[in-house]
């Protein structure tokens, strides 16, 4: 039997979150199909009030992300009829810079858990799935933009009216070597509760 951990000493785990950095640009290889699932099993394990998995997650890669990118450039002709081509070429181009592309769709399920629990699992669930792709030597990026919100988008991807898309997790190989950047200062934002 797996042994589980409701908390242990790990100091590794600690430094590791304490530099763990976005990337800016993804390069591959990117995860195959097994990395993938284990990624995704890992993106699962979240609190989840209710064993509700107010979650699901669909995986672009190939050329399913240059299918994905002409949906957004009809979207985006559909937003900005008079669009250049070289910005409907930049919108086409979204989904292609790095290997793989997950979305992960909050799914509001109904019954007595509160809909922002449900929001907030799903959140919990892309950067449980930024960090296993990490631990499996693999950068990420967590990015919504514009696509996130949009109806063509959401529609053409299969969403239903009870979903909304939480992001679109971008993995592949870090191509360069992030930079650290200003970090909120934790003193200033929190309050020790007396009554």
């Amino acid at each position: 039997m797996t042994k589980l951990y409701a908390g242990k000493p790990d100091p590794a785990v600690y430094d590791y979150l304490m530099r763990r950095r976005s990337a800016k640009k993804l390069a591959t290889p990117g995860p195959d199909d097994s990395q993938i699932e284990r990624i995704l099993t890992a993106a699962a394990r979240v609190p989840d009030h209710g064993k509700l998995a107010p979650w699901r997650f669909i995986v672009l890669k190939g050329d399913a992300r240059q299918e994905a990118g002409e949906i957004l450039k009809k979207a985006w002709i559909l937003r900005e009829p008079d669009a250049t081509p070289a910005r409907l070429a930049l919108e086409a181009e979204r989904f292609t810079k790095s290997p793989v592309v997950i979305g992960v769709v909050s799914v509001i399920r109904e019954g007595k858990i509160p809909e922002w629990e449900q929001i907030l699992s799903a959140g919990a669930s892309c950067m449980n799935l930024c960090l296993a792709a990490n631990a499996l030597g693999f950068a990420s990026n967590w990015l919504t933009g514009w696509p996130a919100y949009d109806e063509t988008v959401r529609r053409e991807l299969g969403l239903s009216q009870n979903e909304r898309i939480a992001g679109f997790i971008h993995l592949g190989t870090a191509a360069e070597q992030p930079e650290e950047r200003d970090r909120p200062d934790i003193t200033s934002m929190t309050t020790y509760w007396n009554g």
